[in-house]
């Protein structure tokens, strides 16, 4: 058996930033064999990785890197605050923002695949950190922006929200910053209502459709429980009828009479529904949505005044356009 010395144990501890602990036993069980004790380690990262592949990484650190037309937002996840807040884990993230701004992936995955200053995969240092911390860390968001020119946001009160804007030109800071802003706050789905897709559409027409339907049929069911001396808030549920009759706030044949109002008049109206009445509602709902959800539509937050982003843009610099943007939370 070698002879593990404390000077083993830092040169391992250099080579993995593992915890001194567990470079002992890594070489322990390697026999002194650092690249055995290093492959040692990383499976114990491995290990780690997918007994808490389940759990949430809603901890973290999100950081950004402009480099010319060019710029890149990253979240690196963790479980626990505290681990979030030390230093060897602000340091992999840093890191990790570097390597990505230096290699301008395409995705996540390809980012894993990069190589880090030790020559390591962001993957493998990723594996070795989780094994020294026994959380789960991941990259949970990596986007990029190419445009003429770009103004990054992160919160900093948290560390945890950060936002891309990128601009066909140079525009005022105070407005770069403004939309960055914008964008972290408000979450839009897409630049203007153009750029929706047209599945995502759909979907919101669906859903409104759905709201639109059951609205109206509540709405009669309300006015037929009303019309019976029946409050609708007594009856809106199964588990209330039963404890307000409980209560005494419900006679047995009021909570028996209210659930045959809710079972014919639900049938009879949601069968009667004008169908082109429902769909102009819905219509309407899915314009409410595409004003709400999309940058150039939406109230700009920075403004003391109502006005939307687009105009807000346009009082400022005639010519500039959003061209481009990312965002990401790590407490949505």
């Amino acid at each position: 058996m070698a002879n593990i010395t404390a000077a083993d144990v830092m040169k391992l501890r250099k080579m993995t930033s593992a915890g001194m602990m567990d470079c002992k036993n890594a070489l322990i069980e390697a026999d002194g064999d650092f690249q055995k004790a290093v492959d040692i380690i990383r499976e114990k990262g491995k290990m780690v990785a997918a007994k808490r592949a389940d759990r949430e990484t809603s901890e973290g650190l999100v950081l950004s890197r402009i480099e010319g037309n060019k710029a890149i937002l990253v979240a690196l996840g963790c479980e626990t605050d505290f681990v979030a807040r030390t230093e060897g884990f602000q340091a992999l993230a840093e890191a990790l923002a570097d390597v990505a701004m230096k290699n301008f992936p395409a995705d996540v995955e390809a980012l894993k695949a990069c190589k880090m200053a030790d020559g390591e995969t962001v993957e493998k240092e990723i594996e070795v950190f989780t094994g020294k911390t026994g959380e789960k860390l991941s990259i949970v968001y990596y986007g990029k922006v190419e445009a003429p020119y770009i103004y990054a946001y992160i919160h900093k009160l948290t560390g945890k929200l950060g936002a891309l804007a990128g601009f066909n030109k140079v525009v005022d800071e105070s407005l770069a910053k403004g939309i960055a802003m914008q964008v972290a706050s408000m979450n839009p789905v897409a630049i203007s209502p153009e750029q929706v897709s047209q599945e995502m559409l759909d979907s919101e027409f669906k859903v409104a459709v759905q709201k639109t339907k059951d609205e109206l049929v509540q709405k009669a069911i309300n006015a037929a429980l009303e019309k019976a001396g029946i409050n609708p808030a007594h009856v809106d549920s199964e588990a209330h009828i039963e404890s307000n009759t409980a209560k005494g706030w419900l006679t047995p044949e009021q909570a028996n009479q209210a659930r045959e109002i809710i079972k014919t008049v639900g049938e009879q109206k949601a069968a009667s529904l004008p169908a082109q009445m429902v769909e102009g509602i819905a219509k309407g709902r899915v314009q409410k949505f595409l004003k709400e959800s999309t940058l150039s539509e939406q109230d700009y937050q920075m403004s003391d005044e109502k006005i939307s982003v687009k105009d807000a843009i346009a009082k400022v610099d005639k010519e500039a356009q959003v061209v481009d943007f990312k965002r990401v939370s790590l407490s949505d």
